[in-house]
Formats: C-alpha cells, sequence, structure tokens
C-alpha cells in the first residue's frame, strides 16, 4: 500500500506582495476601523461569491453566533449539537439561554432532526444547528421541524464557506447563518467573521450590535458590543478572495488522494459528501473502528512520534466541560454516537499546500499501524 499513487502539485502560497498596495492604501487614508471602505468592498464581493443578499463582517464568528442569538431577541432553551467548538454553545450561555444537547446522526456527525422533535418542549425556541467539517446538515427536516414549532434556526457554519447543495449556497437555509474566518478556515481574514441575514433590516440589526447598538450618532438602540472588523482583516480578506477558488481545488485534490490511499484499510471509515453537494474540503475526518489494530488515542500518539500534527476534533465533547456536564441532557447515555465520535474520529492535515512527501508521511504512519 505504500506505493500507492497520490498527486503531484507545486508549493501554494499567494504573494506577500500583492497585500502592500492595501496596507499602502490603508495608511494613506488612516481609516483602520468604522466599517471602512475595504469593510464595505469585502462584504459586496463575498455576497457576490457566496450568493447571498445580507452579509454583516464581524471580528470573529464567535460574535457573529451571539449576535445572532441576540438579534432575535431568543429566550428559554436552544437545542443544540454537543459535537462541535465549544464556541457554538458558549455564544447560548454569554445570552443566558439555555443548551439542550442532543444527539447526531453516524454519517454526518450533524445534528439528528429526530432528536430535536423529541427534545422540543414550552420552552423551546430555537435550533442552533452546525454544519460540522462543511457538510450539510438536514436543512429540509430542520426547517420543517421549525416550522410546525415555531422556531428560529441559526446555523453555524464556521466550517461551511462556499459549500453548496442542489447548486445553491447553503448558507441560505435559517433565519442566520454564520461564517468563522478564523486563520485555521478554508477563507480566512487572520481573524473574523460574518453572520448571513435573510433581509436588509435584520443585516442592520447585527450591524448595530457589532458597533455598541448606535443606530446614529448619539443614540444607541440596543446592547451592542465592538466587534467590527478591521481595515486590515478586510483588505486581507480581498486578497485571498483571489485566490479562495484555486485553494479548494488543491484541497480537493488532497481529499480525492486522501481517499484514494485509504481506500480497503480495514477499521478506517472516511466520511463522504452528499452527491447534491459541492464541498470546500476543510477537514478531513478518520474514524478509527473498533476493528482497527490501534484505538484512536493511540493513533494519534503514533502521528505525534512522526512530528504530523492531527486532531482529535472534537474531543473531549462540549458536555464534558464543567459549564455543561451538569446539564441532564449532557449525560453520555443521551448522546452515544456523539460519545463515540468523539472517541474515534481523528482530522488529518488537509491545507492547499500539502506536497506528495508530506502527504505520502501521512498515510504511511495509517498504513504501518494497521500492521501492528
Amino acid at each position: 500500500m505504500d506505493d500507492k499513487p497520490v498527486f503531484v502539485t507545486e508549493p501554494y502560497l499567494p504573494p506577500l506582495e500583492d497585500f502592500i498596495p492595501y496596507l499602502q492604501e490603508i495608511w494613506g487614508k488612516k481609516c483602520l476601523t468604522n466599517y471602512g471602505p475595504y469593510h464595505q468592498q469585502l462584504e459586496q464581493q463575498l455576497s457576490a461569491y457566496l450568493q447571498v443578499e445580507h452579509i454583516s463582517l464581524l471580528s470573529n464568528g464567535t460574535a457573529g453566533l451571539i449576535a445572532a442569538l441576540r438579534a432575535h431577541e431568543i429566550e428559554g432553551d436552544v437545542i443544540t449539537t454537543p459535537y462541535s467548538f465549544v464556541a457554538t454553545s458558549h455564544s447560548i450561555l454569554w445570552n443566558k439561554l439555555n443548551p439542550v444537547f442532543v444527539d447526531i446522526l453516524p454519517d454526518t456527525l450533524n445534528i439528528d432532526p429526530d432528536k430535536i422533535e423529541s427534545a422540543i418542549t414550552p420552552r423551546t425556541t430555537a435550533i442552533l444547528a452546525v454544519h460540522c467539517y462543511g457538510y450539510p446538515c438536514n436543512v429540509k427536516a430542520i426547517e420543517e421541524i421549525a416550522t410546525r414549532h415555531r422556531l428560529k434556526v441559526i446555523y453555524d457554519a464556521a466550517h461551511a464557506f462556499g459549500v453548496k447543495t442542489q447548486g445553491k449556497s447553503l448558507l441560505k437555509h435559517g433565519d442566520f447563518s454564520v461564517l468563522s474566518f478564523h486563520a485555521t478556515k478554508v477563507y480566512n481574514t487572520f481573524e473574523g467573521g460574518a453572520v448571513i441575514s435573510p433581509n436588509l433590516e435584520m443585516k442592520q440589526r447585527i450591524d448595530r450590535l457589532a458597533s455598541f447598538g448606535y443606530e446614529d450618532e448619539v443614540t444607541v438602540g440596543s446592547l451592542g458590543t465592538n466587534s467590527k472588523m478591521s481595515e486590515f482583516n478586510a483588505a486581507l480578506g480581498l486578497l485571498q478572495l483571489k485566490y479562495i477558488d484555486d485553494a479548494i481545488e488543491r484541497r480537493g485534490k488532497v481529499h480525492q488522494a486522501y481517499l484514494h490511499g485509504l481506500e480497503g484499510i480495514a477499521g478506517i471509515r472516511c466520511l463522504t459528501l452528499p452527491p447534491d453537494c459541492t464541498g470546500n474540503f476543510s477537514y478531513f475526518p478518520i474514524e478509527v473502528e473498533n476493528s482497527f489494530p490501534l484505538s484512536r488515542d493511540a493513533l494519534y500518539h503514533q502521528f505525534r512520534k512522526s512530528n504530523i500534527y492531527v486532531r482529535r476534533y472534537f474531543y473531549p465533547l462540549i458536555t464534558d466541560f464543567p459549564m455543561y456536564r451538569h446539564l441532564p441532557s449532557a449525560a453520555p447515555d443521551n448522546l452515544p454516537i456523539a460519545t463515540m465520535a468523539s472517541r474515534q474520529i481523528l482530522c488529518l492535515p488537509i491545507y492547499p499546500a500539502l506536497q506528495d512527501d508530506d502527504l505520502r508521511r501521512v498515510l504511511n504512519v495509517i498504513y504501518e499501524s494497521a500492521r501492528i
């Protein structure tokens, strides 16, 4: 298996000198923040690229989640997933709401709509779902449940930049979709995020919440924060947008090489995109099943011995953290699939500049472990 072909790429690195004119213009105009020209340009260009009408840029994705929940003045209980980064549920607590955790589906690791339905009570007001690893939630089922029970739906789309289903942007679903532009994401502004709103009124509400609640120069009408995106981050976003299609294409080649290289390895299961989905290849998770000679954690340590950075992502579960573990819905018996996923999923390195030799190094750790 060591000689399985992978692919050949050239080194990938957008030229640093392309960023210099942006810096010069920022310095020349002396406009560093407060919805400057680059901020406005990036909103316009992202709106066109992502095929959405109303987008608000923020300083990070967590601020976007907090603002999205606050914008609808949500109260009571919010049903969500335990299998995510902790920012998802933290945004619920920051709004003084009650997270209710339900289990996930084994094939996509996204929230299980049937579990949502069974968890709804008179206190339930919203659903906060996650497109985990950029794999789409069952948006149709979730929206049917939300309509039937008059619930708001917010999607944590931190992993889902540019993802499409049936040729249409995944970000159009729900009352809000929230993106992260953190440095680890497919598309990044070093730090940043965005909220996709369904209409201009809600976009303006998000914008006010990101700027202390100011409605005009002298009027503060809501309890907002300072979470505006700076001109430096917006400028980097404009530059990155020029290269994003190439970056996603390169990620796709790495994704296909992994699928080919891991084909037939007993005990290693690769997640697959649904046929109607155009993915962004933001992560490459594998499930290390019980039939594999090593446990997930043992394989993780084999990678670390080889100086290869892999992630147990997401581990621990959100419900294992002290601010959540006391909740009745956090009990492991309530979350068997999420609990298993947190013990078996390992994310392999994937990025546009990953070269053949390094990809072979990653695969060889698995091949050698499969022989133990």
